[in-house]
Parts: C-alpha cells; sequence; structure tokens
C-alpha cells in the first residue's frame, strides 16, 4: 500500500515501461525493415545477375562478329599480299632472265674485246716496225739530199723557214700595201679636206711663255734694295713665294726662275709692285704677296670663264672653271696651255661639224682635254689620267671624261670624239711656230732620229726634216723591195714612239728609187 500510493515511484515505473515498449516496437520495426531490404537486395541481385548473363551473351556475339569481320579483312589482306608477290616473283624471275642474257653477251663481249685487245697489239707491234723502216728509209734519203744538195739538215731547214718567212713577209706587205691603198684614196682626201679646211677656218693668237721670267728695274741700284741688308729682302721673297730670284751682271734686270708658272707670275707681278712702291722689307713683300696671290686668283678664274664663254661650253663646275684657268700661266714646249686648249676646242669644233657630230659636246671635250695639266705637279699621273678622273669628279658628261682619258691613248678612243681630240691636239702642237724647244735638245732629237733610222737593215741614209716633223729615209733598192719598204717604214716609226719623246707627230718616209745610168760618148 506504501508502494502504490507513492506518485514518484507510480511515474518512474510508467517511463521504465514506456521506454521498453518503445524500444520493442523500434526493433520489430527495423527488424521489418531489414527483412524487406534483404528481400529487395536478393531480387536486385538476381535482376543483375540475370542482366550480366544478358550483356555477357550479347558481347560474346559481338566480340565473335567483329572477330569474324578481322578474319575476313584479313584474308583479304593475305590474299592480296600473296597476288602480290606472285606479280613481284614473275617480275623477279623476268629480271632474273633479262640479266642471265646480258651476261651472256657481256662475256661474248669481253672474250671479242680480248681478241681485238690482241690483234691491235700485233698491229701496234707490225706499225712499230713500220714506223722504224720509214725513219731508216727518211735518214737515208736526208744523208743522199745532204750529199747531192751539200747541206746539212739543220741548214736545210733553216733556209726552208727564211723562204716561207720571206714569201710570208712578202704577201703580207703585198696586201698591207694594197689594203692602205684602197682606203687611203677616200679617207686621205676626206681627211686633208677637213683638216685643210678647220686650219683655214681657225686664227689664233700665239704667246709663248718659258720657265724663266725677266723683271725690269729702273736703275742697278734697285739690285741692292731687292737683296736687303744681309739678303733679307730676297730670302724672304724666295720664302713667300717659292720661286728663286737670280741677281747677276745683266743690268737693270733680274731673273725669276721657277717650274710653277703660277708662283713664278706672283713673284713677277709682286716684285714690280714692291719696286714702283720703293717700299721693300719683309713685312711689306709678305703683304704684297699675299695680295698679288688674291688678284691672281681672280685673274685665273676671270681667264677661266672667258674661255668657256668663248667656247659655248655651259654649267663647267666652278672647280674645273679655276683649273682652266690656272692653265693660262701653264706651258708645254714653250706653248701655252689655256691658248692651246682653245684652239684644240675651236679645232674640234670645225672637225666635228663637217662630220656631223656633236659640235657642243665636241668643242666642250677639246677645252677640258688638258685639264689635268693644272695640278699635275700635284698629283701622280700622266695629266690624261689626271683631268680623267678631275672631269668625273665634277661631273662632266660621259664623253668628255673619256676623249680627256683617250687623247694621249692612254685608253682606246672609242668614239668620233675622241678621235677628234686627238687630232686636234696633234694639229695645235705640231703647227709650225705653235712649240719651241732649247735649241740642245732640238739638234739632239733630230739626231737621235736619224741615228734610229741608220740602225735598221738596208738603210742608205736618213734625214730628219721639217724641223723634226718628217724624217725621209733613202734604202739601198738591192736589199728592200717595194713591198718591203712599207714593213720598214712601219718599224721605224714604232721604234720612234718606243725611244723617244716628243711633241705632236713624225712622219716616216721610205724613199727606193732604182738609176739605171749610161753614158754616150
Amino acid at each position: 500500500m506504501g508502494l502504490v500510493n507513492h506518485p514518484y515511484l507510480l511515474t518512474s515505473i510508467g517511463v521504465l515501461l514506456g521506454v521498453l515498449l518503445g524500444f520493442y516496437l523500434r526493433k520489430i520495426v527495423i527488424e521489418g525493415h531489414e527483412k524487406n531490404i534483404k528481400a529487395q537486395s536478393k531480387q536486385i541481385i538476381e535482376n543483375a545477375i540475370i542482366e550480366a548473363e544478358q550483356l555477357k551473351k550479347e558481347a560474346l556475339l559481338q566480340s565473335k562478329d567483329a572477330a569474324y569481320q578481322v578474319k575476313q579483312a584479313l584474308e583479304e589482306e593475305l590474299k592480296a599480299e600473296r597476288e602480290e608477290l606472285k606479280d613481284e616473283q614473275r617480275q623477279l624471275k623476268r629480271k632474273r632472265e633479262g640479266l642471265k642474257r646480258e651476261w651472256d653477251s657481256y662475256d661474248r663481249k669481253q672474250t671479242e674485246l680480248i681478241v681485238c685487245e690482241r690483234r691491235v697489239a700485233q698491229q701496234e707491234i707490225e706499225l712499230q716496225e713500220k714506223h722504224k723502216e720509214i725513219d731508216e728509209l727518211v735518214d737515208n734519203k736526208r744523208s743522199e739530199l745532204s750529199k747531192i744538195a751539200g747541206i746539212s739538215q739543220e741548214e736545210a731547214k733553216k733556209l726552208l723557214m727564211d723562204t716561207l718567212e720571206s714569201e710570208a713577209r712578202m704577201d703580207a706587205a703585198k696586201r698591207l700595201a694594197r689594203i692602205e691603198n684602197e682606203m687611203k684614196m677616200e679617207a686621205d682626201r676626206k681627211g686633208k679636206n677637213i683638216l685643210a679646211l678647220a686650219i683655214s677656218r681657225y686664227a689664233g693668237d700665239y704667246v709663248a711663255d718659258r720657265t724663266v721670267s725677266m723683271v725690269p728695274l729702273p736703275n742697278d741700284e734697285m739690285k741692292g734694295r731687292i737683296i736687303g741688308r744681309e739678303g733679307r729682302n730676297i730670302r724672304a721673297i724666295e720664302a713667300a713665294t717659292g720661286i728663286d730670284i737670280i741677281i747677276d751682271d745683266t743690268p737693270e734686270a733680274v731673273i725669276l726662275s721657277g717650274f710653277n708658272p703660277v708662283r713664278r707670275e706672283v713673284a713677277r707681278q709682286a716684285l714690280l709692285q714692291l719696286i714702283n712702291d720703293g717700299r721693300i722689307h719683309p713685312g711689306r713683300i709678305e703683304e704684297v704677296v699675299e695680295k698679288v696671290t688674291k688678284e691672281l686668283e681672280v685673274t685665273m678664274r676671270e681667264a677661266g670663264e672667258q674661255a668657256t664663254f668663248d667656247v659655248g661650253a655651259h654649267g663647267v663646275h666652278v672647280d674645273l672653271i679655276n683649273l682652266l684657268g690656272r692653265l693660262k700661266y701653264r706651258t708645254s714646249y714653250g706653248q701655252n696651255v689655256l691658248q692651246h686648249s682653245l684652239e684644240v676646242s675651236f679645232l674640234c669644233g670645225i672637225m666635228a661639224s663637217e662630220l656631223g657630230v656633236d659640235v657642243k659636246m665636241a668643242k666642250r671635250a677639246g677645252l677640258l682635254h688638258d685639264i689635268g695639266k693644272a695640278v699635275d705637279h700635284e698629283v701622280e699621273g700622266s695629266h690624261a689620267i689626271i683631268g680623267r678622273d678631275l672631269a668625273k669628279k665634277y661631273g662632266e658628261p660621259e664623253e668628255v671624261v673619256y676623249a680627256i682619258g683617250a687623247h694621249h691613248e692612254e685608253q682606246p678612243p672609242l668614239s668620233v670624239i675622241d678621235i677628234l681630240v686627238q687630232s686636234a691636239d696633234a694639229l695645235s702642237g705640231a703647227r709650225p711656230g705653235a712649240r719651241k724647244e732649247m735649241l740642245q735638245s732640238y739638234v739632239k732629237r733630230l739626231e737621235d732620229l736619224e741615228s734610229i733610222a741608220n740602225e735598221f737593215k738596208g738603210v742608205e741614209k736618213s734625214y730628219a726634216i721639217q724641223a723634226g716633223r718628217d724624217l725621209r729615209i733613202i734604202v739601198d733598192s738591192n736589199k728592200i723591195k717595194d713591198n718591203e719598204a712599207t714593213l720598214l717604214s712601219q718599224d721605224i716609226a714604232r721604234a720612234i714612239e718606243n725611244k723617244l719623246t716628243y711633241p705632236g707627230q713624225i712622219r716616216v718616209t721610205v724613199i727606193r728609187e732604182t738609176r739605171a745610168v749610161e753614158y754616150a760618148k
């Protein structure tokens, strides 16, 4: 009774019974779920096994089909390869048969070649024996001929060669003479007409300068003032101008000597101004020389401009004009180079107009042909090549540049203008009175001309006439034939060209004559 009526105890027992009941019920539910899950799992496994079996059967069928298809493909490929192999075997069989035939043919040819080589070797032996027989026969015949002729084999060869050479020279001389006669008939006529016309139409003044200049003095006392105390004035003048001053016994005159004509002209004008001014001392000398140098540069530039204006050469570079003006004080064999250049320019223009060539270009080339002489004391090389390089540097036309370089044949002439410049240059330098030489060198050149001609076989006498412009040669008619005279003139001309230096050109004339003399009694 006491326990039943206690409230807390009853509550606890109720809770405990509820928990036990809930646990039991939950266990029952869980066991039911487990049974369901196991049943479902078993069903799923069974279904999966069935599907796997079906998939396995399908995969097996597919693999069998694929294997069958692969087998079919491999069989077809194998069949094709067998056919190809059979074709290759047939081709190899044919090639083997062809090689066998070629080998048989090669064996036959080799056998034939061996037979031919033996035959050729035999023939060579026979040929060598025949050569020996022929050599013996030739030696015998030569010995017999030598005995009959009375000369040795070497002498006979030399005689034959001399005869052939003489005949060849004669034939060449005949042909050369015939060709020259045919060419000269028309060329000489036209050339002479053109040259004569050019010379007759051109009339130029000639001014001769020398390598020394003479300065007149008002009296001989001026010589002492020029010398100065202990020679200081004359040393100052020589140092400022680069020119030697010669003071000798020449009355009322001093001589200026120097290879540079421009410097010599500067010294001459400066000395004249000093003499007129009367004040001669080193400071004044340097001042006057500098002033005269500037004035002379202006004068040379004006001379160059005037020269280009006279010949109608427009557009010439200013540096070329200055160099052209320097030629006013430059001489060659005593001939003023600027005047010579103007002469050549005018002659080129006249001849070009007669031949229908560009007159302006010809005159321009003639004017500038000696431009290299303005600096040939400063630059190494011939004035023709120096002038060619200068003209090319300052933009002259190609025709003018080449004509300048070719006017002394440093390079071969290619155009008509090149020939015209050469001809006009020779005309201007060769005309009477154009150039001057010292007497000793002049006489020496004439003697050298005659001695060169006298060295040749068959020459009896030689005469240098017309101031050395013409060499007349008289030959022995018994030693020199008519046709050989042409060759002799050419040989002498070549010898003169190689051994002598001379202005212009020299004509070589060979004279051969036969004289028959009889006396009436």
